[in-house]
């Protein structure tokens, strides 16, 4: 008796664990598909929110200070008559490859959905430099409705070389691409830099640069300055020719240096925020740029760079550009010289590398393109359409990720001449159409 006792007791204590473990298991699945479900709600942004309330708005003001003319004229009766574009980018000295030319490891770093439909890759010394990274891409079709500079189509790709001694260190360049023969686009480095000393000498931009916008004559693009943040303003027809091939930055004996590259630009003004360094709850740190052209005056778009995979909102905000021929490519101010945002949002779009404001065809308002960071901060990034109402993005592989868009992704630039949406990668230049880019947001 007491045998079967123990046997019976065994059974029952093989249901019970069997109960128990079929229990865990259907909790343990239960859970994951929270958890599945909570991701998918998690990473799904949803519809922009509106911010109306003169506290928000408030905080987005710029302040304008412009470099005084005598002190530009100073700096180019030292260094020389100021040239164009078109100077620059006749003596281009480097190549881009085209993507069959490029590695394995470059075309990785591409759109999965939608693939891009141009796309090329840097040439091999510039590649080989890991200090120096793209992040932001302008080009002529931004600059004038014909997509032309003088004779040339025109795309420009900001960089930043970090540097040791960490942020406020970096310095700042600009690949003057040549894109008139699309089978082989040519380009040449001007270095950003800062006049100082009342244009007697310049500094280099010292850093990090993750937007700009090339409007009119004028390079606007993003920059983080040790204790704030700005805008600051080039134009491009005030680059100058270097005499000297020296590392050091500014006047140096016998001439002027800019770390061995041929060209500089300086700068002709800033923007400041009126309210003082950018926080989480006062003025947003822009992350990028880009300019929409189906605004009524033309527009400057900006968004708020938050960290990757973050729980923080982002703001997306845009400024009117001025009408008046006498300021050309810059922004509408008042007579104080402040500049208010004309329109801006709220997203639950975090780690920002990228913002475009477009209409589409049929809508009735603008669609915001917001071009995301993987999580992590590296691999593959989405893209999102988003509007007051709903949020769409792509989807791609077996487990139908929304994260498609390129690796390390930058800002994006819209040419309505052609229809596509340029962007990089951190190792490749490379353009989209728009209508591939609305199909794939399902």
């Amino acid at each position: 008796m007491r045998h079967r006792g123990r046997h019976r007791r065994r059974r029952r204590g093989t249901a019970l664990r069997a109960v128990l473990a079929g229990t865990a298991l259907a909790l343990t699945a239960a859970a994951t598909m929270i958890s599945a479900s909570q991701a998918e709600v998690a990473e799904n942004p949803g519809a922009l929110k509106p911010l109306t309330a003169p506290s928000d708005t408030a905080r987005l003001r710029l302040q304008e200070h412009l470099v005084p003319a005598r002190d530009l004229k100073r700096l180019a009766a030292s260094m020389g008559r100021p040239v164009g574009v078109s100077a620059v980018l006749a003596s281009a000295d480097r190549s881009l490859r085209g993507a069959a030319d490029c590695t394995a490891d470059d075309r990785e770093s591409l759109p999965v959905s939608p693939p891009a439909g141009r796309a090329y890759c840097w040439d091999r010394a510039d590649a080989a430099d890991t200090s120096w990274r793209p992040h932001s891409v302008t080009t002529s079709a931004d600059a004038a409705d014909d997509g032309v500079r003088g004779t040339h189509r025109v795309i420009l790709t900001g960089w930043t070389r970090a540097a040791a001694g960490g942020p406020g260190r970096e310095l700042a360049r600009v690949a003057f691409v040549d894109a008139d023969d699309p089978a082989r686009p040519v380009y040449r480095w001007v270095l950003l830099v800062v006049p100082v000393d009342g244009g007697r000498d310049y500094r280099g931009l010292s850093s990090a640069m993750s937007g700009m916008v090339w409007y009119q004559d004028k390079l606007l693009v993003t920059t983080r300055t040790g204790s704030s943040e700005a805008l600051y303003v080039y134009d491009l027809d005030r680059i100058q020719r270097t005499t000297a091939r020296t590392p050091a930055v500014g006047r140096v004996p016998g001439g002027w240096s800019a770390d061995g590259y041929r060209y500089v630009m300086p700068a002709v003004g800033s923007y400041r925020f009126a309210d003082g360094r950018c926080t989480a709850s006062g003025p947003p740190c822009p992350a990028t740029l880009s300019l929409d052209s189906g605004t009524a005056p033309d527009s400057l778009v900006a968004a708020e760079r938050t960290a990757p995979g973050g729980d923080r909102s982002a703001r997306l905000w845009r400024y009117a550009f001025d009408g008046d021929p006498a300021r050309r490519g810059l922004l509408a101010t008042d007579s104080a010289g402040r500049a208010d945002a004309v329109e801006a949002y709220r997203t639950r779009v975090s780690g920002i590398s990228g913002a475009l404001s477009h209409r589409r065809p049929g809508a009735g308002s603008p669609s915001w393109y917001v071009g995301r960071s993987s999580g992590t901060g590296d691999g593959h990034g989405g893209l999102w359409r988003q509007d007051s109402a709903h949020a769409r993005a792509a989807r791609c592989g077996a487990d139908s990720s929304r994260h498609c868009w390129a690796e390390s992704s930058g800002s994006l630039s819209y040419s309505a001449r052609t229809g596509e949406v340029w962007s990089l990668s951190d190792r490749m230049l490379f353009a989209v159409p728009l209508t591939a880019l609305d199909r794939s947001l399902r």
